[in-house]
Order: C-alpha cells, then sequence, then structure tokens
C-alpha cells in the first residue's frame, strides 16, 4: 500500500488487500469509492455498540450505492485490546495507520479517576492535534426527554480540545515540582497559594483559539446556520478564558469580512434584527449559558467553547434530549478525523448485547458526512428517527417510555437497518 511516496508498515498490523486511503488536496479530502477505515472497537461496551455502528453504516452504504461504494474497515488498537497484544495501551501503529487513513471511527476508551494512566482519548486529541471536539446535539422525536420543549435543542458545540485544564499540566500537592512551582510564583509572582496545594497550569493561546473559532464560522456558514456564540469564563479568567472571546472577535472580524455581524452591530446598525444572508457572532458568560440552554434554547445555534467548558455544556445539552446515549460525537483537526461515541465503557454491560448503540451510530453518520456521503448519512438519520418513532429501543430509553418495545444492542441496529 502506497501513501504519497512512502510504504506503510506497521509492526503488528496488516492494511487491507482492498481499499485505498483517503488523500488530502488542497485542505479537502478526496474520497476513494473504496476507503480504508480504522476503528477502536474500544473497551467494556465498545465492541458491542461499535459492531453495530458498522453493520448500520455497511448497510447504509449498500443500499445507497449498490456496490460502487464500500467502506474497507481496518482494526487498529488501543486500550485493553492493545495491552495484550502490544503491551501498551496506544501504540505506535494505531497513531500511524489514522495518520496514514485520515479517518477512523472509535469506540469508547476506558479513563481512570485519580491515578494511573492519564485519559487515552485526551491523548489521542494532544498527539493527533485533533483541535476540534464536535458535539451535534438534536432532538428525535418520541425520544424520552426532561424538558418540556426538547424539540427546541438543535445545537452544534465546538469544543477546544487540545488547551484548557485538559492540558494536564499539573503537579500532585506535596511533590518537589509543585512545591517549587508555588514557592516561585509565591515569591516572585505575588500569588498567595497554600503549600499543601496541587497545582495545574490552564494554556490558553491565540493559535489555539482562533483555529478552533474559525472552524466553528466556517461550519456555521457551510450548513446554512443561524448563529455562532463563543462561551467563556472571561469576566473572572481574563487573560485566558476573556483571551479566547476576544481572539474569536479577532478571527471573525479578520478572515470573515462581509460574512457575518456581531450582536453589538445588529444593536446600533440594524435595528436589532441580524441582516438577512448575515451570520451572527456573540458571546456569553460560561455560566449564563448553562442556564440559556434550558431558558432560551432556540436562540442558539452554534457554541464554539474552551475546552472544560466545552464538556460540561455538550452533556448539559444532552441531557436534555434523552441523554448520552443518543449524542454523537467527532474529534476532528487541520484534516485527521475521529468519530465516537460520547459515553463511557460501561463494562459491567460489557458483551451482554443491551446497550444503545445510538450515539456510535450517529457518530458513524457524522463520519460518512465528512466523508462527503451525505446520501447514505440521511438515510440513517431517517431510519433511526423511525425506530424510535415506533418506540423500538434498548433498555435504556424502553424504562422511560409507554409501549415500547425493547431490543438489544444489535437488534436495535437490525431495526435501522430494515427502516434504511
Amino acid at each position: 500500500m502506497e501513501v504519497g511516496s512512502a510504504a506503510v508498515e506497521f509492526e503488528k498490523l496488516v492494511t487491507p488487500s482492498e481499499g485505498a486511503p483517503i488523500r488530502v488536496s488542497d485542505g479537502r479530502l478526496e474520497v476513494p469509492a473504496r476507503p480504508i477505515i480504522p476503528f477502536i472497537a474500544g473497551d467494556g461496551v465498545g465492541p458491542d455498540v461499535t459492531t453495530a455502528a458498522r453493520r448500520v453504516l455497511d448497510a447504509a452504504v449498500a443500499k445507497t450505492w449498490t456496490g460502487t461504494r464500500r467502506l474497507v474497515w481496518f482494526e487498529v488498537f488501543a486500550g485493553d485490546a492493545a495491552q495484550e497484544r502490544y503491551g501498551e495501551v496506544l501504540p505506535a501503529d494505531t497513531l500511524k495507520a489514522i495518520e496514514t487513513f485520515l479517518v477512523a471511527l472509535k469506540g469508547p476508551l476506558t479513563t481512570p479517576v485519580g491515578g494511573g494512566i492519564r485519559s487515552l482519548n485526551v491523548t489521542l486529541r494532544q498527539v493527533l492535534d485533533l483541535y476540534a471536539c464536535i458535539r451535534p446535539v438534536r432532538y428525535i422525536t418520541g425520544l424520552p426527554a426532561p424538558v418540556k420543549h426538547p424539540e427546541q435543542m438543535d445545537m452544534v458545540i465546538f469544543r477546544e480540545n487540545t488547551e484548557d485544564v485538559y492540558a494536564g499540566i499539573e503537579w500532585r500537592a506535596g511533590s518537589a515540582e509543585a512545591k517549587q512551582l508555588i514557592a516561585y510564583l509565591n515569591g516572585s509572582m505575588g500569588a498567595s497559594i497554600r503549600a499543601d496545594s496541587g497545582v495545574g497550569i490552564k494554556p490558553i493561546s491565540i493559535t489555539g483559539s482562533k483555529r478552533l473559532v474559525r472552524k466553528a464560522i466556517q461550519y456555521a456558514l457551510e450548513a446554512g446556520r443561524r448563529s455562532v456564540t463563543l462561551v467563556h469564563k472571561g469576566n473572572i479568567m481574563k487573560f485566558t478564558e476573556g483571551a479566547f472571546r476576544d481572539w474569536g472577535y479577532e478571527v471573525a472580524r479578520e478572515e470573515f469580512v462581509g460574512a457575518l455581524v456581531t450582536e453589538a452591530e445588529v444593536e446600533a446598525r440594524h435595528g436589532g434584527r441580524v441582516p438577512a444572508g448575515q451570520l451572527l457572532l456573540n458571546d456569553r458568560i460560561a455560566d449564563n449559558m448553562f442556564q440559556q440552554v434550558l431558558t432560551r434554547t432556540s436562540d442558539y445555534d452554534v457554541l464554539a467553547t474552551t475546552n472544560l467548558n466545552g464538556d460540561y455544556l455538550s452533556d448539559a445539552c444532552a441531557a436534555q434530549i434523552g441523554g448520552l446515549g443518543m449524542a454523537p460525537g467527532a474529534n476532528i483537526g487541520d484534516c485527521i478525523g475521529i468519530f465516537e461515541a460520547t459515553h463511557g465503557t460501561a463494562p459491567k454491560y460489557a458483551g451482554q448485547n443491551k446497550v444503545n448503540p445510538g450515539s456510535a451510530i450517529l457518530s458513524g453518520v457524522m463520519m460518512l458526512e465528512y466523508l462527503g456521503w451525505k446520501e447514505a448519512a440521511g438515510r440513517i438519520s431517517r431510519a433511526i428517527e423511525q425506530t424510535v418513532a415506533e418506540k423500538v429501543v434498548t433498555y435504556d430509553l424502553a424504562r422511560q417510555m409507554t409501549g415500547a418495545k425493547e431490543v438489544g444492542t444489535s437488534e436495535f441496529a437490525d431495526a435501522i437497518i430494515e427502516r434504511l
């Protein structure tokens, strides 16, 4: 197999004998009729939901293009499966495969709390520079939801993925490094930090902020969205969160002249109404945003956030439309994209054919859209909507619905395939 001018060689993986790599030309993906797609099954329930998602994606592609297009799956390893095969949880083979073939599907991976390895998900994002975590949150009619009008929720959250506290720059309380840093900050920088503190650093850069906001604005314009809202805690953290806001407005002024209008300009120049054909750019303080996604849900469209704020907001919004079981996600850089279920590994349900594969399937829908295969993506979305409307659902949804038919993971996939 050739990628560029160099053969791809792996330590333990064997490249599929058919299919071809996705390439990049002028910043755009060139997708062959049979692209090679690496996939990580994941830990816990990962293999259950990833298998279900692959089956649905394959069926939709076959139904749409009757054999002229096909996804060529290439299993790569991370987490427990990688530990068994390589003696490490994230082998170089896996990173090389994703870097080579550009688009991957991933199941959930175990993230320890407290000690142990740092999150594999975070490591993948940082090593591959997948700086945008993209989480579309849209209600599917019939899903149980804790709010009165879940149908008002239709947002896409662009969360910066590589900086903020997720950069993982921290030292344990009492460690030599923490003591040294505390002494410096207290002695030379005028800080007043308790000696028994753990210490973390929160970097937010011009580069990281602008490229995230740029991607959010580009998406909003291409998708015909109404607005982009910069979410931050700049009233308190002025030189990190506040700077994210300021740099967001800067990239809008510098690169999107004539395409958008700020909230201040709407009030000052346009009588409070967004001009036709213009994208609205505004900003909100993070804690206020949590309130407004509940109380003024329909006012918001695309959100661009710093890392930790986006993590919280993504899950909070997903809760309004039925939970993480039906919430897809993707981590995307300039070219590479990993599409993954947003929930955890739920190890007590592993191998039981019980959990909801909706998040993994909808993440696969995002992957098809990223490939430009929108016909197949739309077919799956409509089939999921029909399946839910007919109340054929997994246990997590069935227990909250009246008259539902409870099915297992694979049977839910079957039901979607039947309705493609």
